[in-house]
């Protein structure tokens, strides 16, 4: 053992037991060591003790205290630091793995898809410290850990701390360098004071260039022929060397690496978004000054040798002469219509109906065959797998995984493929986010305050969920969709109070509430330096806000004024951070029609005023209709038409009330309300009655014709499926059949003895019937597809659906169940169902009462370039 490694080992033996050197780089020599108080492998790198002499060990232990606030997914941190026998030293994670370097090594160059990755984790790093006001200045290779595949930047804001702490100004004296040559911007080599966050975006371009085609831009045998070349020579272009490289990383990586620091991307996140959106490529297109893209728009003129920067070598460097380009012009905001086929169209359900990849690249939606995956580059979309009950979708940070919501789990699955993985067993919520701390947050009504919203958090990697935020006891206020501000410390919500919402923040240290004037809901961050808010009349709006402040910090900008919002809770349009939006355009629910549909498909529109209709029921007696209507605000109530008089009456009045049934006399009428049950007199009289409030979703299904009971089903956090109630009893209910197969739709025969529902259990969803209560063998009704069952007045046959048809099937109750025959009776483009019936039959059994229009459900708006020509108040 060394003298230097037995003085270290004896200096630190109380906390780290030093095991061996692992390496040597510029400024410090590295250890493995074993943390004894936390168990655990750690790296501590000592200074140089030249360099040490030189800017003293205290003054670069006072400046690293900056750099120990950095919190990353992608930073390795700095855990620990101090001073041994005059020395600086400081501890990070030792990270398994290898570093990009050795990956080089072996591999020179990378798959693309990789090599984009890596840089836009690196970049992610960057965009963090820069926005905490952090450079690292020596981005490179073997400053990138690779652990499980993703980047981890280590040594950050070393370099930094070096300089501040008076060591760059004497560099010379140790032989040392702050920054690499092969990726050391043109102003770094030029011994620029004043080092900004461009060069670092510049040394990520040098370094993604290397990962795609085997070396950095430049090269020489000597640190003066590098730097010489970073000063004056353009780097070759990449698809002439790697013919499989897209256009849109090539003109991203050139434009990174841009002389003048102007011309490079603002900030990081710019650069990770240009690798892998084709529209921010183009808009960085003209700035690039490549073969493959014609002349040159530039060249640097050599006006006066300056002498030797940086290295402590002599380097031939000049002062040079700008030659004005052509004008640049701002992009044009693209606005663009996708057609999506029925079979696969969007379901608005309560919560996020689409969600944006960070990096703009593809959407997620719900439709009726599950979750749906849309990618920029692609015409048509694909279906998640696994999550064919999936709902909510929501995006990682990175973009790798798609998580969402099935039932009362939570669940995540790799966009790359593979099973999903489960977060959360018990997290029945709305509105999740992924947050850069690898946070999933959403919010929840509490069972015991059910008209309340509280902000619940649980890790991406797993665990049981806890609260981090509600209002106060008694107060009206309900907190609503939770978004972590990324690299910070304040999460941005909706707050509703009254009939409106605001924007407000949630302070994860200190728990403090600031509330701002600004109204608005679902959050959604823009790495431009905007937070859009949806509001209920379809406007979603840009709001400048400063994420270091924590706070807006300039009037809000109209991006669009026609998302489609059936609700006043949560925007219907889903932004990237990139900037990307999409959503359903307003006008396409509304209006919707009902129509008397006979057994050949002949339809007669019911008289009257279109609105957005859902789920209709026919009375005991065929003479009304219950049904539910959104209005234009989003509230939604339970209406009840007279057929013959053609007259409205509105039963409830609450905003948050749909899909009524019928108690078998007609007197009375269960809905949910909140996704809880209640029931109210079906002539409006009377007050709503409680029959079921606790966490999670119900939607009333059939009552029993003895009028005793009520079917229904429940997606909560400890009860699924399909459960029944007994009305002199109620809340209690019982399970009738597990949700294991996302069960649902439940129907009960006229004789109460045969229950009918559907369920996925076999991959796709089909229609089934168990005896009723049970026990008792399930038998199969639909062969290839089937949904929303209801059953004929007669009792012998039982209706479903088969994508746009409407299907027949004959059946006998007794002694057993039998289906004796199926048939269509017609095909017609009708709202449908998801996991709850859109139609009903009239008593004769020879009509059906059917809700037609609703096409906008197929067709969503895409918007590009709207965040591009704002520029956010500093």
């Amino acid at each position: 053992m060394s003298d230097a490694i037995a003085r270290l080992t004896a200096a630190l033996a109380d906390r780290y037991r030093i095991e061996r050197e692992l390496g040597q780089g510029g400024m410090a020599t590295v250890y493995l060591a074993h943390d004894l108080k936390h168990d655990r492998k750690v790296a501590i790198k000592v200074l140089r003790p030249e360099l040490a002499a030189v800017i003293g060990a205290e003054r670069f232990l006072r400046e690293i205290k900056t750099i120990a606030t950095l919190q990353h997914p992608h930073i390795l941190g700095l855990i620990d630091s101090g001073e041994v026998n005059g020395t600086a030293y400081y501890v990070m994670p030792f990270v398994e793995g290898e570093s990009l370097r050795d990956r080089l090594n072996r591999e020179k160059q990378l798959p693309i898809a990789d090599a984009v990755r890596l840089a836009t984790e690196v970049a992610a790093a960057l965009d963090y410290a820069h926005r905490h006001g952090v450079v690292h200045r020596d981005i490179k290779p073997e400053n990138v850990m690779l652990h499980d595949g993703s980047a981890l930047v280590a040594d950050f804001g070393i370099a930094l701390a070096v300089s501040h702490a008076g060591g760059g100004s004497r560099m010379t004296e140790t032989g040392m360098s702050l920054g690499t040559p092969h990726y050391m911007s043109p102003e770094q080599a030029m011994g620029e004071r004043e080092i900004t966050a461009r060069s670092d975006v510049y040394a990520l371009g040098a370094m993604t260039y290397e990962m795609l085609v085997g070396e950095p831009p430049f090269t020489g045998p000597t640190a003066q022929a590098i730097v010489a070349k970073v000063m004056t020579a353009e780097p070759a272009g990449l698809t002439a060397q790697r013919r499989s490289i897209p256009a849109l990383v090539e003109d991203a990586v050139l434009t990174a690496l841009q002389k003048l620091p102007a011309d490079r991307f603002a900030t990081a996140a710019e650069f990770s978004a240009a690798l892998v959106t084709p529209l921010n490529a183009t808009r960085r297109a003209s700035a690039v000054g490549t073969a493959r893209l014609g002349p040159r728009r530039f060249r640097w003129l050599p006006a006066a040798m300056v002498g030797a920067v940086a290295f402590g070598v002599g380097v031939l460097a000049a002062s040079l002469v700008w030659r004005p380009s052509a004008p640049r012009f701002p992009p044009v905001v693209l606005r663009y219509a996708m057609t999506l086929p029925e079979s696969t169209s969007l379901v608005d359900r309560t919560g996020n109906a689409l969600a944006y990849a960070p990096d703009g690249s593809v959407f997620a939606y719900t439709s009726r065959l599950g979750l749906m995956l849309r990618a920029a580059d692609r015409l048509d979309a694909v279906p998640v797998a696994g999550a064919r009950r999936g709902v909510n979708p929501f995006f990682s940070p990175d973009g790798r995984w798609l998580g969402y919501l099935d039932g009362a789990r939570v669940l995540k699955v790799p966009l790359a493929g593979g099973a999903p993985v489960t977060i959360c067993d018990s997290c029945t919520g709305y509105a999740f986010s992924w947050g850069s701390d690898d946070t999933v947050r959403y919010h929840t009504a509490p069972a015991a305050e059910p008209n309340s919203r509280v902000l619940m958090a649980v890790s991406a990697r797993g665990g049981a969920p806890h609260e981090i935020a509600r209002p106060d006891k008694g107060s009206t206020e309900a907190f609503r969709g939770p978004m972590l501000v990324p690299g910070t410390r304040t999460v941005l919500f909706s707050l509703f109070a009254g009939s409106g919402s605001r924007l407000a923040a949630l302070n994860l240290d200190t728990h403090a509430i600031t509330r701002f004037d600004q109204p608005g809901f679902s959050p959604q961050w823009v790495a431009a330096g905007f937070v859009t808010l949806g509001s209920s009349d379809g406007t979603l709006i840009a709001l400048p806000f400063d994420a270091k402040r924590g706070r807006p910090n300039g009037p809000p900008v109209t991006i669009t004024r026609d998302v489609s919002q059936p609700d006043a809770f949560v925007s219907r349009a889903a932004v990237s951070a990139s900037g990307a939006v999409v959503y359903p355009q307003a006008g396409g629910n509304d209006p919707r029609r009902l129509v008397l549909v006979g057994r050949s498909g002949s339809a007669a529109p019911i008289p009257g005023e279109g609105r957005v209709f859902t789920s209709p029921r026919f009375s005991p007696d065929g003479r009304r209709v219950a049904l539910g209507i959104t209005d234009g605000t989003g509230a939604k109530d339970v209406w009840v038409l007279d057929v013959a008089q053609r007259t409205w009456s509105r039963i409830t009045t609450n905003g948050i009330s749909n899909r009524p049934v019928w108690t078998p006399d007609g007197r009375r009428l269960v809905y949910s309300s909140n996704d809880d049950l209640w029931w109210i007199a079906a002539d409006g009289s009377g007050r709503p009655e409680s029959l079921l409030v606790a966490n999670g979703n119900r939607f009333a299904g059939t009552v029993t014709p003895d009028g005793r009971a009520l079917v229904f089903q429940e997606s909560a956090s400890d009860r699924n499926g399909i459960r029944s109630m007994v009305f002199d009893s109620a809340p209690a209910s019982r399970s009738v059949i597990p949700g294991t197969f996302g069960e649902s739709a439940p129907a009960l025969s006229p004789d109460g003895k045969w229950l009918a529902y559907q369920s996925d259990e076999t991959g796709e969803m089909e229609v089934y019937v168990r005896p009723y209560p049970g026990p008792g063998a399930r038998a199969s009704v639909s062969l290839h597809g089937g949904t929303e069952p209801a059953w004929a007045h007669s009792g012998r046959e039982l209706f479903f659906r088969a994508g746009d048809s409407l299907m027949a099937a004959a059946v006998a109750g007794s002694p057993a169940f039998e289906v004796t025959g199926r048939r269509l009776l017609f095909t017609g483009s009708f709202v449908t169902g998801d996991i709850y019936r859109e139609y009903d039959m009239a008593p004769d059994d020879q009509h059906f009462v059917m809700v037609t229009g609703g096409a906008g459900r197929s067709t969503l708006i895409g918007l590009q370039h709207a965040f591009d020509r704002l520029t956010p108040a500093r």
